[in-house]
Order: structure tokens, then C-alpha cells, then sequence
């Protein structure tokens, strides 16, 4: 085999492989957590990929004016998590808990945010 072929072939094969590390890296579980507040909007919207995006109202206090803050997280659900997405759309203006988990890197197709919600509870 001739040299420039060998070249190409590592270049491809780099390729490969660089592209499937890209893919497991970015699908990588940062970490997960809970939030609680109120539901704010949740909304299915993008132009090519459409995604669930939903922003819960967390609250909070300014101390020097003894004023109520809107402190707004924002999520994303992944479409094919019927339960959740069910569960938010009857929740709004409700105060929820939700389970997140944040990924290192999400792609246009998965959402806005890195924050994927997963479930959904009812706080009395």
C-alpha cells in the first residue's frame, strides 16, 4: 500500500473514532439533582428540531429590599419521556419538585438547556 493510501485510511479511522468519543462524551451525566417552585411555562417550540422547554419559577428574597426575586431556572425534557411530559403540561402554575440530571454537552436535537427532567412531583 502506498503511503498517502495508509495516511487516509488513519484519517478516516481517527475521524471514527473521534466522532464516537464526541457523541459518549457529550451524553455524559454531569450530575442530577432536584429542583422546586413554581411552573412557569412549559412549551414545545424550535424551528427545525422541536424540543420541550419549560421554566420553573424558583423564588427567592432580595435582603436589602425585603422584595420577592423571580429567580427562573430553564429545562428541557426529552421527547420521547411521555410521563414527565404529561405531568408538566397539567402542572402548570402548580408548585412541582422535578428530577434533573445535567449533561455535559446537549446537541440542537435534545434541547436548550443541558438540564433534562425526568420526573415530576407534586409538592402540597
Amino acid at each position: 500500500m502506498s503511503r498517502l493510501k495508509k495516511f487516509f485510511i488513519w484519517v478516516v479511522v481517527l475521524a471514527i473514532i473521534g466522532t464516537a468519543l464526541y457523541f459518549l462524551a457529550g451524553s455524559y451525566t454531569y450530575s442530577e439533582g432536584t429542583q422546586t417552585g413554581y411552573l412557569v411555562k412549559f412549551s414545545r417550540q424550535g424551528y427545525v428540531f422541536k424540543t420541550y422547554e419549560g421554566e420553573l419559577n424558583l423564588g427567592g428574597m432580595n435582603a436589602e429590599s425585603n422584595s420577592v426575586v423571580n429567580n427562573l431556572w430553564h429545562f428541557s425534557v426529552d421527547e420521547d419521556d411521555k410521563a414527565a411530559i404529561d405531568s408538566l403540561r397539567v402542572s402548570e402554575g402548580r408548585v412541582i419538585k422535578v428530577f434533573y440530571r445535567e449533561i455535559v454537552h446537549n446537541y440542537a436535537w435534545q434541547g436548550e438547556t443541558p438540564f433534562f427532567v425526568y420526573k415530576v412531583e407534586k409538592v402540597k
